[in-house]
């Protein structure tokens, strides 16, 4: 199956590697880079790995960190997977948007 990041997925994407570059450095980015790229790994092969989110059907919950969450959609006909948004698992859950 094929990935594709949605414009909000990438701008959150991009909103946490602003946030640890500026406050914990260069490893923790790198970090996190890595993990997400394992977790997008997992996600191509397996995308039913991680949980059915209860509010919307075919959208996934995915864990990169225990402060950060991946949320997805699989599309099985078009074999196709579009990321929806990265979440920082400490917010309010009733701001969640995707």
């Amino acid at each position: 199956m094929e990935i594709a990041w949605s414009n909000q997925a990438r701008k959150d994407y991009y909103r946490v590697l602003d946030y640890l570059h500026e406050n914990w450095g260069l490893n923790e980015v790198k970090s996190f880079v890595d993990k997400t790229e394992e977790v997008l790994g997992v996600i191509k092969k397996y995308p039913k790995t991680f949980v059915e989110s209860p509010r919307k059907r075919n959208v996934r919950k995915g864990f990169v960190t225990k402060h950060n969450s991946l949320f997805y959609k699989v599309k099985p006909y078009k074999k196709e997977i579009i990321l929806l948004t990265f979440w920082d698992n400490r917010q309010n859950p009733k701001k969640l948007k995707y």
